[in-house]
């Protein structure tokens, strides 16, 4: 049987509750494929969902943003939106294919340019990236002009803690490899990174994962902001933020946290049909 992007459980293992040591409680896991072909069909629903979430979140503006995942049968390719379609209307049908270099393999649509530069850098420089998001999200480019790190004033915040680059740059549109390249730099091995007076990027291991990381980012990015106007926050200490930063943000925590997500928006495309 095939596994949808809509599936909430792709699979599960049998874990002993926390609190219930004599209890053993099936708990959810990334799905598992026996083809390339199979998992190619789950990644590429799973960034059109990704995209509708995007677009339920207020996330799209005009037409800047892209989401980006492998190709499992051609890693050196990449699958992302097509150039000027509405993040709401992107269906898996409509995704485009192109290489690290530009070229359009696969689809019918063009692909922006600024997200071949920027997303063909980071997978080239991040081999264990599945998946990137990138878009103008109001707090993440409100956050960016300040030139400063994310705080970990919260537990969601201690998520990127000491885990996100933060390119001190504004190179205009990214149009130029070169750009793209300090992009990806300032990214490093990092989840995340703030780029000045632009926005947020993320990656993960998975569509969800890289798309959870963005929108938890853009509202720790909220946070801060309001924490500032109100007054002067006052950060959680670095031992206690790492702490946290271990239990809920490793890639699993990332993958795990988008689950409700996907299933809001199954719900509601079951409604709508």
């Amino acid at each position: 049987m095939t596994i949808t992007a809509t599936d909430p459980r792709p699979r599960e293992r049998t874990e002993k509750a926390a609190g219930f040591a004599d209890r053993e409680l099936p708990f959810p896991l990334p799905p598992t494929f026996d083809s390339a072909d199979a998992e190619r069909e789950y990644r590429k629903e799973q960034l059109a969902d990704g995209f509708k979430i995007f677009s339920r979140l207020g996330f799209s503006e005009g037409v800047t943003g892209h989401i980006t995942v492998r190709d499992p049968g051609e890693p050196d390719t990449f699958w992302v939106n097509p150039f000027g379609m509405a993040f709401s209307r992107i269906t898996a049908s409509d995704l485009v294919r192109c290489d690290h270099d530009g070229n359009v393999v696969e689809g019918r649509f063009h692909v922006n340019r600024p997200a071949f530069v920027i997303h063909a850098e980071v997978h080239r420089a991040r081999p264990d990236a599945v998946a990137s998001a990138h878009a103008h999200s109001l707090h993440g480019k409100a956050f960016s002009t300040l030139g400063i790190p994310l705080d970990p004033l919260t537990p969601d915040a201690c998520a990127f803690f000491e885990d996100h680059g933060l390119y001190a740059e504004f190179g205009g549109v990214a149009n130029d490899v070169e750009e793209g390249k300090r992009i990806a730099e300032s990214l490093g091995d990092h989840k995340a990174a703030i780029l000045q007076n632009h926005g947020l990027i993320t990656v993960g291991k998975s569509v969800a994962e890289a798309v959870w990381w963005f929108v938890s980012m853009d509202r720790a990015c909220q946070a801060q902001l309001l924490a500032m106007a109100a007054g002067t926050p006052k950060p959680i200490d670095r031992e206690s933020a790492l702490k946290v930063r271990r239990q809920t943000g490793g890639h699993f925590s990332g993958w795990f946290q988008a689950q409700p997500m996907w299933a809001e928006l199954a719900d509601q495309t079951l409604s709508t049909s």
